[in-house]
C-alpha cells in the first residue's frame, strides 16, 4: 500500500490551499485517514481525522479552519485550509490507519512522503 499526497506548496497569508492524499494497492478496509504536520524543531502533531464512518476530530489550532474530507471509494483523503497563518508553514504527513489487504490481514498503519506548506507572512 503507498500514499501518494499532494497540494503543498507556498502561500501567502490568508490563503487557501487544498491537500489531497491517495491510498492504492491491495486495500480491503482502511479504518481512519488522516494528517499530521511538523514545523521546524517541532514535534509532529495531529492535524486532523476522519473515520470510516466519517466521525472528525481537529486540533484546537485548526478548528473553524481547515476541513478534512474522505472520499471512501478512492481511498482519497482531502485537507482544506483556509485562512493560512504563517504559523501554519509545516511538512503536512498524510496517514491511513487500520488497513487491511483482505478481511483475515491485520491492520497496519501507512504514511505518505509529506507534502511541504509554506505560508510567508
Amino acid at each position: 500500500v503507498q500514499l501518494q499526497a499532494s497540494g503543498g506548496g507556498l502561500v501567502q497569508a490568508g490563503g487557501s490551499l487544498r491537500l489531497s492524499c491517495a491510498a492504492s494497492g491491495t486495500i480491503f478496509s482502511i479504518n481512519d485517514m488522516g494528517w499530521y504536520r511538523q514545523a521546524p524543531g517541532k514535534q509532529r502533531e495531529l492535524v486532523a481525522v476522519v473515520t470510516s464512518v466519517g466521525r472528525t476530530n481537529y486540533a484546537d489550532s485548526v478548528k473553524g479552519q481547515f476541513t478534512i474530507s474522505r472520499d471512501i471509494a478512492k481511498n482519497v483523503v482531502y485537507l482544506q485550509m483556509n485562512s493560512l497563518k504563517a504559523e501554519d508553514t509545516a511538512v503536512y504527513y498524510c496517514y491511513a490507519g487500520g488497513v487491511r489487504g483482505s478481511r483475515y490481514t491485520p491492520p497496519i498503519t501507512y504514511w505518505g512522503q509529506g507534502t511541504q506548506v509554506t505560508v510567508s507572512s
